[in-house]
């Protein structure tokens, strides 16, 4: 279609000229910037392909962006930009104006497949980043299902799917039209745009370890484009972009206040209720308690203590099994953890080892299938003879608090709500034991 109206308008194609673009800023000014707002609609949309980059790899996502993609689009506009020279009333639909009147349903249902394609890309996009937060320890636990035995990436979310759910039909009754929607759209595709770059910045700076005087120049093209999209729908905030900045502002605040409890309130009082795993194991050594055959794996996130379900366990049943594994998980700071690197083991007296077990952020924990890895190390472990003891901890609030009182209020709840570890961590259930203890916040 947008051939067929290049082929009657050739003269478009003198859009190609950026000098027209120069023009158009001299003569409107203020105006011509602010125009820009609208002018960056015509570019969104396409970073849905981006969205599956982590399933399919970047060689085709490149190749299907620059060999089709983008091609199919610049034709397409070139084509409505010639629809609109020949006809400017056109300018109302140009691109369901391009169609003959006999295919203009077909093109609507055709539309409508692509929309369809793309928020599969754009669903599948938020499970990963919300699965990515998860592991980063950002987010509490939320049930996943894996829909697929070789692609790691491919995976459900029931709670984000029914969120997302929601959320489109609150904004379509809310704001009516996409164009009441675009303010808020426009201001969430440029602000994640700007974010972009100084990630970029960030990655080139620290592990490409560029020096500024090679970073600033192409990064800061980026930025300058970036800002400049960016600050032309700044003044969309009171006609929907507020929707876009009340919603971002929402989701940092509860993936803060997640990672602050967590890692800060929990996991301190965790530390100082728990004692040093070497003196631990000298009171084990000068007192020892019945053994059990068997072997215990004991989960903890605490790398230099005891686990708190063991110090209960030989509190209240006064025995411990005849070999003991501390069992650490560790989400990395990079995308994947070979299965090489994946488990280190250190022996202990007493028939004691500390195993950690480490995954990348996108990758999910497997611990059956990392026990069964540990047998290089010559640590055999039968999981039809292994218990797995895992802290469940009850949260209860202290006059002394370190967040807000609706803050602690709001971690809490999370914390109760986050998906059971079982599934998490794809754990027999059978061979769990859970041992329960209180924590004042």
């Amino acid at each position: 279609l947008g051939v067929d109206s290049i082929l009657k308008t050739p003269e478009v194609l003198r859009a190609v000229n950026p000098l027209h673009a120069v023009g158009f800023f001299l003569t409107h000014q203020w105006q011509g910037f602010l125009a820009l707002g609208a002018v960056v609609l015509a570019i969104t949309g396409a970073e849905a392909l981006y969205a599956d980059m982590g399933h399919f790899g970047r060689r085709p996502i490149r190749l299907a962006w620059f060999c089709f993609v983008l091609p199919a689009l610049l034709l397409n506009y070139f084509g409505q930009g010639a629809l609109i020279s020949r006809d400017p009333a056109s300018v109302e639909n140009p691109f369901y104006l391009l169609v003959p009147s006999w295919g203009l349903y077909p093109m609507i249902v055709l539309a409508t497949l692509a929309t369809i394609i793309a928020s599969q890309a754009v669903i599948s996009g938020a499970f990963s980043i919300t699965h990515q937060a998860v592991q980063l320890g950002y987010l509490p636990r939320l049930a996943t299902l894996h829909t697929s035995e070789r692609q790691i990436g491919q995976i459900y979310v029931a709670s984000i799917n029914w969120a997302l759910f929601v959320s489109v039909i609150g904004l379509v009754l809310g704001f009516r039209s996409s164009t009441n929607l675009a303010a808020a759209y426009g201001l969430a595709i440029t602000g994640a745009m700007v974010i972009d770059s100084l990630l970029a910045l960030v990655v080139v700076r620290r592990q490409w370890h560029w020096s500024w005087l090679k970073a600033a120049p192409v990064i800061g093209l980026f930025l300058i484009v970036d800002f400049a999209f960016f600050g032309a729908n700044l003044v969309k905030i009171p006609h929907g972009g507020w929707f876009t900045l009340i919603i971002g502002s929402g989701i940092f605040f509860f993936m803060m206040t997640w990672q602050q409890g967590r890692h800060v309130l929990v996991n301190r009082r965790l530390q100082q209720r728990t004692p040093p795993l070497k003196s631990f194991l000298a009171q084990i050594e000068k007192r020892p308690p019945v053994r059990v055959s068997g072997t215990a794996v004991y989960m903890t996130a605490n790398t230099s203590g005891a686990p708190n379900a063991l110090l209960q366990n030989i509190r209240h049943n006064k025995v411990v099994h005849e070999r003991i594994i501390l069992l650490t998980v560790a989400i990395e700071d990079i995308p994947r953890v070979n299965e090489e690197e994946r488990v280190t083991v250190e022996p202990f007296d007493g028939n004691f080892y500390r195993v950690l077990v480490r995954y990348g952020f996108v990758q999910s924990p497997d611990i059956p299938r990392a026990l069964r890895s540990c047998e290089k190390f010559g640590l055999d472990v039968n999981m039809a003879e292994t218990s797995i003891f895992l802290g469940r901890e009850t949260l209860i609030p202290s006059a002394k608090a370190y967040m807000s009182g609706w803050r602690e209020a709001l971690f809490i709840f999370m914390f109760r709500n986050a998906a059971s570890p079982i599934a998490f961590f794809r754990l027999p259930a059978k061979r769990v034991i859970e041992l329960g203890t209180q924590i004042e916040i």
